[in-house]
């Protein structure tokens, strides 16, 4: 295997490698995205994408050689000329396996560089989702310890306000049966004084009447009186 082939069999490998780490479920996002916070990796990020575009450029032609070196061997032609003589057809044997094994090493090595790239891609994305989402659900607890705690203040608000409407009822309520006492009592009161009023009225009536049948009475004695003094009068004359 030529250096080249060497070089891109080994990148294959170490693809693989870390294909499958980053694959590995014990790992969480979290981890790889503080792996990739780190210093050193913002030193290359000016040049990550240029690398990239660079090694698929190299895997391309790589692979596009492979190709040509696959259709070059497997010809009829060279299979033609090939069986005349045993020892160039398995000359011809070798370079179409060599050829096609290059075919492979440079295929799997572009098609695991796009994979490595779409998954870490994929593991950023789900770390700041999970963070997104931490932050979502912390702040949804904090909203729901908000809404409760509210709750709760309003409950006891309306409970207040309800205590000090009843309190005020209540109070309205005694000054109205303190009220109605009095005036209960200003109405015995009264009462009482009419009854008093009637039953001296009733006295004055009764008096009034003694004094006027004592006044009849008298009236006649003096009238009588009058009446014999009259008649005495007239004897002496």
């Amino acid at each position: 295997m030529s250096l080249q082939w060497t070089a891109v069999a080994c990148f294959l490998y170490g693809q693989i490698v870390v294909n499958l780490v980053l694959c590995f479920p014990l790992i969480s996002a979290q981890r790889w995205r503080s792996l990739f916070n780190w210093t050193i990796w913002s030193w290359f990020s000016p040049y990550w994408n240029k690398a990239f575009c660079t090694m698929i450029m190299v895997l391309v032609v790589l692979f596009f050689d492979a190709v040509r070196e696959v259709q070059k061997y497997s010809s009829p032609q060279t299979a033609q000329d090939a069986t005349l003589n045993p020892t160039l057809f398995d000359h011809l044997h070798m370079k179409l396996f060599r050829a096609q094994r290059n075919l492979y090493i440079s295929g799997f090595s572009l098609f695991l560089w796009l994979i490595m790239r779409r998954i870490v891609t994929l593991v950023n994305q789900v770390a700041l989702a999970t963070t997104d989402s931490a932050g979502l659900q912390a702040q949804m607890v904090g909203a729901n310890q908000a809404a409760t705690r509210y709750q709760a203040e309003n409950l006891q608000l309306k409970q207040a306000l309800q205590s000090e409407e009843e309190e005020k009822t209540s109070a309205k309520s005694r000054q109205m049966e303190k009220e109605e006492e009095s005036r209960a009592r200003d109405l015995k009161a009264a009462e009482e004084v009419v009854r008093k009023a009637r039953v001296e009225l009733e006295a004055m009536r009764r008096q009034a009447k003694g004094l006027t049948q004592e006044y009849d009475r008298l009236l006649t004695e003096h009238t009588q009186l009058q009446n014999l003094q009259n008649t005495a009068d007239k004897k002496d004359q």
